[in-house]
């Protein structure tokens, strides 16, 4: 595709995007493009700028009459919000849909979109949002247990009668929204159950999951292992080669003794009763369907945090367990963002952070731009949205200049024309302070997160400093190609330096300086309004581009080379 093409290609998709839905549309869905997928949703690619409802908020709609404004306010295209099993079926076989009906409403009134999350036999790994008359009924749907016996609020996945109940519900659930949604297409996506694992031990002790452990690893996993033998997660290739790769065998034979069989006994049990549910949810409404996962922290132990979720050393488990779901999705608490994000984007899994911080964390709005600029994330949601909505901060900036670059940021998924960044910190907060470089078109890029002149950090905890260590963990931007020199860089408190890319489609020319840059933004329609063209000390003499630190903006930049 020429620049020329791609510009008008650019130009017809933000005109499309401002475009009310059709009469009737086609079931939302995800497609290839380039190296990646994207999410289809009338037609149409989307990227879903978006927030999750903190778990309660959803049950009540005179709660959350006031919000809905406001979160649309606040730049946010999707709102990712619970649907509870014990509201919608508070008698068995009985269904009351006002909860959602309420919600879809809403959304559409006020042009948002919605992801829904199923509440149903787990949330954070507990059993605390199924109905009464599950919680009641113990000998029908059984408890998962201790090793000693004692019983734990979590329903074991060998249950039969949980299946079923689960995915009856669940089907409802698809079913009503496609009867009530298909022609809008306000729901886009579903998550199925939250946040799923075993506590506080790595497995079910009860006695049909003890009969289970004792019966051959299951073929369809050996044979997935067998499958992907060279591209297995480093966890798994590591436990399963020490035994020396058998093809088959008892979960300890094959994977070692103690909690690691277990929890991969766990993850495989999981993943196939999330398989099911999402089967029968798409055999009523086949939409986009997915897993997320609280992550384990270093040092701990199966159980000390929800053991057999689609964790990253247990991915293979889950792909293998799960083949209805389209993709496995972090929740992110912790620093160590990049590491995170960057082993969940694979070949056969997209990205998508459906829970990331809290939304009034600093570096949320900088973990949004690297996942969407380098790793293609189909959307970024910082969890409890609606208790920052009246006082929003950076992220209702970082997120206006996301939306005004939405119909770029599209057109240069799956290609080699966008790239993210932000600093790496570690799981302890440390900040690994070094520019990094990235190549885009024919120019080589150093993006530096301190004044470039004085590259270095100063510790202090306060992110509205610049400087400190804080502010620099809060940084972060895109580059995006729209031209064979121009460029639109965004974000905050970065510094970028410039050079030609050399080797291979390199013009031998040595060095870069700046044609143009302006600073500005897009309008409503898409059309680009320039403000100031910045030159002299705004640019150190043509040296660099400078987005300033706590102002999230964009600079359209073109550049030339020279010997």
């Amino acid at each position: 595709m020429t620049f020329r093409t791609a510009a008008l290609a650019v130009s017809a998709l933000a005109a499309s995007l401002c475009l009310s839905a059709p009469a009737l549309a086609d079931a939302p869905r995800l497609e290839a493009k380039g190296d990646t997928q994207q999410l289809i949703v009338n037609g149409k690619p989307m990227l879903m700028i978006a927030g999750e409802l903190s778990n309660s908020a959803s049950s009540s709609a005179a709660y959350m009459e006031p919000h809905w404004k406001r979160l649309k306010e606040m730049n946010l295209d999707t709102v990712l919000t619970p649907v509870s099993w014990e509201l919608i079926e508070p008698v068995e076989g009985t269904f009351d849909w006002s909860s959602v009906d309420s919600q879809i409403k809403a959304a559409r009134a006020n042009n948002l979109k919605l992801v829904v999350l199923w509440f149903g036999a787990w949330k954070n790994s507990m059993s605390t949002y199924v109905p009464a008359w599950v919680k009641r009924d113990q000998q029908r749907f059984p408890r998962a247990q201790m090793p000693n016996g004692q019983g734990v609020e979590i329903l074991s996945t060998f249950g039969a009668e949980t299946l079923k109940a689960d995915q009856r519900a669940y089907a409802a659930l698809m079913a009503h929204l496609k009867a009530v949604d298909a022609k809008d297409n306000t729901v886009v996506m579903v998550q199925v159950e939250n946040e799923i694992g075993m506590l506080p031990v790595a497995r079910d002790y009860s006695a049909a999951a003890n009969a289970a452990y004792r019966e051959p690893v299951p073929a369809e996993l050996v044979n997935y292992l067998t499958a992907h033998k060279d591209s297995l997660v480093p966890g798994m290739r590591r436990m399963w080669l020490e035994r020396g790769a058998p093809t088959s065998g008892s979960w300890e034979e094959m994977f070692g003794g103690g909690d690691a069989a277990a929890e991969v006994f766990a993850a495989w049990h999981y993943a196939r009763f999330a398989d099911q549910l999402a089967a029968a949810g798409k055999a009523a409404y086949p939409i986009p369907m997915y897993v997320n996962v609280a992550l384990n922290r270093p040092g701990r132990i199966p159980g000390e945090y929800p053991s057999g979720g689609p964790l990253p050393h247990l991915l293979d488990v889950w792909k293998a367990g799960g083949p209805h779901l389209d993709f496995l999705a972090p929740d992110i608490y912790f620093p160590n963002f990049v590491d995170i994000v960057n082993g969940y984007k694979r070949p056969d899994n997209l990205l998508f952070i459906p829970e990331a911080h809290n939304s009034n964390n600093p570096t949320a709005p900088a973990n949004a731009f690297y996942a969407i600029g380098q790793l293609d994330a189909i959307g970024f949601g910082p969890f409890s949205i609606d208790s920052v909505d009246e006082d929003p901060g950076a992220l209702k900036d970082a997120y206006g200049v996301l939306q005004q670059l939405k119909p770029y940021i599209l057109d240069a998924q799956g290609t080699d024309r966008m790239v993210g960044f932000k600093p790496r910190q570690l799981y302890d907060d440390t900040l690994v302070y070094e520019p990094e470089v990235r190549e885009v078109g024919p120019y080589r890029f150093t993006i530096a997160y301190a004044d470039i002149q004085k590259p270095v950090a100063n510790p202090g905890a306060d992110a509205s400093q610049p400087g400190t260590t804080a502010a620099i963990a809060a940084a972060g931007g895109m580059i995006i190609q729209i031209g064979p020199e121009e460029y639109l860089i965004a974000g905050q408190g970065v510094t970028v330096t410039f050079k030609p890319k050399s080797g291979p489609g390199s013009n031998g020319a040595a060095l870069a300086g700046i044609d143009s840059a302006f600073e500005g933004r897009f309008d409503s329609t898409g059309k680009w309004v320039p403000g100031r063209l910045l030159n002299g000390d705004q640019t150190h003499q043509g040296r660099h581009i400078r987005l300033e630190a706590g102002k999230w903006q964009i600079q359209r930049v073109k550049l030339y080379s020279y010997k």
